[in-house]
């Protein structure tokens, strides 16, 4: 059984081969975002999408935080002295808009996520070497995605029940 929920050229999911691990496949910006790990275990990706789901129904999360940038220069912005040497008030103000931490099924890519009212505008840039190699394309560029929040947190939502329903049926 597949579900899928969402529109790939936006945000999308599909789940499918139910059980302890399943496969979810997951798509923003008509990029495949789970091309290097698409296997998910299902209590913790389940917990962590309903987390995010929640966290968003309930009004949270912050517009851009610089004014006059688009979202891709916001992005870059963000994210442009993580690592080791970052100082820890930059590491904390940028926590406050990451987003997609669901795990290995999404570990490929930096994800941020910035609330305009009832809009979500999400940010994603793939940082695998092996990813980069494979998909030169995807070198270098962050993929914006604009989607209300209530769509978003459907699918998530949606998500979950699929998640829900594999584990019911009794998969090993």
């Amino acid at each position: 059984m597949n579900t899928v929920l969402g529109n790939k050229l936006r945000f999308a999911a599909e789940v499918s081969e139910l059980g302890p691990l399943c496969r979810v496949d997951l798509w923003a910006a008509g990029k495949w975002l789970t091309r290097d790990d698409n296997m998910a275990y299902v209590p913790q990706f389940r917990r962590d999408v309903l987390h995010t789901a929640a966290w968003i129904r309930s009004g949270e999360g912050s517009p851009m935080p610089f004014a006059g940038l688009s979202a891709e220069a916001t992005h870059r912005r963000l994210v442009h002295r993580a690592g080791d040497d970052e100082p820890e008030a930059d590491y904390l103000f940028r926590g406050r808009f990451q987003t997609l931490l669901w795990g290995p099924t999404t570990d490929n890519v930096t994800a941020c996520l910035f609330r305009e009212g009832d809009l979500l505008v999400i940010t994603l840039e793939f940082w695998r070497e092996e990813h980069l190699i494979n998909h030169p394309e995807d070198a270098g560029a962050v993929f914006v995605v604009e989607i209300p929040a209530a769509e978003f947190v459907g699918i998530l939502e949606g998500v979950a029940v699929a998640l829900d329903t594999g584990q019911s049926q009794g998969s090993p």
